[in-house]
């Protein structure tokens, strides 16, 4: 039986609001296969960019485990945490966090520093063409429509070839049609190029185009929403 690429198992996150305590998330358990194309939905406030959060070890989980392409989280120290983030994870955003001063191969080209820009061009200059941005190497994010800019945002999470990627809201800031282009971007990078990518939408048109809808609902996880995906946010 294959081995989850992603996995955590009894996954709880708890936020100190002066004496109170609010659940970001209860006992969560979750096993994506390698290659697996899954979105995330729920109610604001579910827990969905949690769940994100700690799955990229970008925050700890207060109780409970992580473990990526068999990592175990919770026994990296804080300090080697940046590997891991950098060597199994691309991240896209609702914000496409560029540089606004350099141009799209720069920009593709930063999660590379300091192992050197040279290293990598050739693979930089072939991402930006499978995001269908080639010849556009040299503009800057100011000259760059928003689905542009979200090309360019996806071409730097795929710089150092992670086996995961992990898309919160990556369409939030787009029209329907840009949107739905982003969306088959991400589709072809896991049928094609072999990603696993965990998407957080609100969209049910998104959700319905991957492999598996993962529904949270007060920090907890469930895997049956309606199937018309009716759902009020």
């Amino acid at each position: 039986m294959e081995e989850p690429i992603v996995l955590t198992q009894k996954l709880r996150k708890f936020y100190k609001r002066g004496k109170l305590l609010d659940i970001g998330l209860e006992m969560v358990d979750l096993a994506v296969n390698s290659g697996e194309f899954v979105s995330v939905m729920g109610p604001s406030g579910s827990g969905k960019t949690t769940l994100l959060n700690l799955i990229g070890a970008l925050d700890k989980p207060t109780a409970g485990r992580v473990v990526l392409d068999k990592v175990d989280l919770t026994t990296v120290p804080e300090r080697r945490l940046y590997r891991v983030r950098r060597e199994k994870i691309g991240f896209i955003f609702q914000v496409f966090h560029l540089v606004p001063t350099l141009t799209a191969l720069e920009n593709v080209l930063l999660p590379t520093l300091p192992a050197g820009k040279k290293k990598y061009k050739e693979r930089a200059d072939y991402l930006l063409k499978l995001v269908g941005l080639e010849g556009m190497e040299s503009k800057k994010p100011n000259s760059l429509s928003g689905g542009e800019q979200q090309r360019v945002a996806i071409a730097r999470s795929l710089i150092m070839n992670p086996p995961i990627i992990l898309a919160d809201e990556p369409t939030g800031n787009l029209d329907s049609q840009t949107g739905s282009e982003i969306f088959h971007l991400l589709q072809d990078l896991s049928k094609k190029e072999g990603k696993t990518v965990l998407i957080v939408t609100h969209d049910p048109r998104i959700a319905k185009g991957t492999d598996r809808i993962i529904f949270l609902k007060d920090g907890r996880v469930s895997e049956q929403p309606s199937v018309e995906l009716n759902i009020a946010f």
